[in-house]
């Protein structure tokens, strides 16, 4: 599959590199997509419910630094923060205290 290079420019080193990797087929399709996108959409349901509301205080600093990784991860922090607390609550985080 040959993709008319003029149509994206300008592009950025990661726009070249996805062309030429898909152009070399390195893209392989998922197995069962439909049944892989229900999956994962179940996951994100579930993940992003939320049923109870609340309130707590932070220090500054470790919101900001929370913030920022939610930044780099593309979520939103208050999002990145549910996580951490429902993977603590299921076991899978470890905090000595």
């Amino acid at each position: 599959m040959k993709l008319k290079k003029s149509a994206f420019e300008p592009l950025d080193d990661y726009e070249k590199q996805l062309i030429k990797d898909i152009e070399n087929d390195e893209f392989v399709e998922v197995p069962n997509q439909k049944k892989e996108i229900k999956r994962i959409t179940s996951y994100a349901r579930n993940m992003l419910k939320k049923d109870k509301r609340i309130t707590i205080r932070v220090a500054k600093e470790d919101l900001k630094k929370i913030q920022d990784k939610a930044v780099e991860s593309g979520i939103p922090y208050q999002t990145l923060i549910n996580a951490l607390i429902r993977r603590y609550a299921n076991g899978r985080i470890n905090i000595s205290i």
